[in-house]
Formats: C-alpha cells, sequence, structure tokens
C-alpha cells in the first residue's frame, strides 16, 4: 500500500479497510502537524489537534468524494480545527505562527540570502516576520501558510475556501504585501520570485 494513490486510499477506507486509513493518516500526519504547529506556535496543541483533525477526516471519509483532491480537504478540516480551538481558547492568540523547534516560517518563505546583507541577521528577520504575521487577517495568514509551507495551489485553496480564485489570489498579495511595509519602512524586503508580489 505504501505506492497507493490518496484516492485508492479513500476508496479502501470507504470500504471498511483500516489500514489504508492508517497509510492516509500516516501520510499525512507530520504534514498536518507542522501546519497546525506554525499557526499555534504550541507543539502540544499541535498534537492533539492534529488527532482531532484526523479523527474528524475518519468520521466525514464516508461522504468524501474521491474523484476530488484530498489534500485541500485535509487542510481545510486542519485549519478550521485550529480556528475552532482558537475561538473557543485563546480568542486574540491567532498571531504566533512559528515553531522554533521545526524549519521556521521565515526560511519556508523568504530566502534570506536574497536580503540586503545590511537589512537583519536571520534570526531578527525570523522575529519581524513572525510579528508582521500577527497583523495579518487568519484568513491571509492561513492562505499565506497553505501555499508557502503546504505548496497547496491557488485553485485547492479557493476551492476549499469556497472562494474565487482571483480573491485568493487577491488575499495573498495583499497579504505579501503587507508583510514588505512591515518588514522594512521602504517595503523593499527582497521576497524570492516564488512570493513577490506580481
Amino acid at each position: 500500500m505504501d505506492h497507493a494513490t490518496d484516492t485508492d486510499l479513500i476508496r479502501l477506507s470507504q470500504q471498511g479497510d483500516e489500514t489504508a486509513l492508517a497509510f492516509l493518516i500516516e501520510r499525512y500526519a507530520s504534514s498536518v502537524y507542522r501546519f497546525l504547529a506554525r499557526m499555534l506556535n504550541d507543539r502540544l496543541i499541535a498534537e492533539d489537534l492534529t488527532q482531532e483533525t484526523f479523527i474528524k477526516v475518519w468520521k466525514s471519509l464516508s461522504r468524501f468524494d474521491p474523484t476530488k483532491a484530498f489534500k485541500p480537504w485535509l487542510f481545510s478540516i486542519a485549519r478550521n480545527t485550529a480556528i475552532d480551538h482558537v475561538r473557543k481558547k485563546h480568542p486574540f492568540s491567532f498571531s504566533s505562527l512559528e515553531d522554533e523547534e521545526d524549519r521556521s516560517f521565515t526560511e519556508s518563505v523568504a530566502d534570506v540570502r536574497l536580503l540586503p546583507s545590511s537589512l537583519l541577521e536571520q534570526k531578527d528577520l525570523g522575529d519581524q516576520l513572525t510579528q508582521a504575521l500577527t497583523h495579518l487577517s487568519p484568513i491571509a495568514r492561513s492562505i499565506v501558510l497553505m501555499h508557502e509551507t503546504e505548496d497547496l495551489t491557488f485553485q485547492e485553496i479557493a476551492d476549499m475556501l469556497k472562494e474565487p480564485l482571483n480573491t485568493v489570489k487577491s488575499r495573498y498579495r495583499r497579504a505579501l504585501l503587507a508583510l514588505q511595509t512591515k518588514l522594512t519602512p521602504e517595503g523593499d524586503l527582497l521576497l524570492p520570485s516564488k512570493i513577490a508580489p506580481k
């Protein structure tokens, strides 16, 4: 089953094959955990919410259409689980997105080799980026994270959020411009071409 596609594993899981479900969970557990840890800046809560996410997946899998992409559906459940947790427990702490033990969000988004050497050391930039992210709305933050750290396409994110593709792209561009403005007074931080606003 190591080489089975998500679609194959989902169909088998929907037929009651617990081994297929275990393979599906194993395939995505670390990605979901990293995503949640970056969103919440709390590894223990991320572990709990990863489990909660997969319980929700298990309960909803019978209704999932296997002709659709699984990863965006999974990450929408993870994102909603995180937002629900924040609303219940910490209404204003949704802003901290960097997990110090894992690769920092800075390393995921900005290639510091592209920054002017006089700008800041990497740690200072990481701290500034984390702070700048706190000024983004939760939706903008999640779009940036899903696109940059989880490699979801804009179309997958749009489908997941049930929003037009151009709206998602526009929110992404505005978020990057806001990050640039927050990170440098002149807004001249050089972001890699992959994420630079167009």
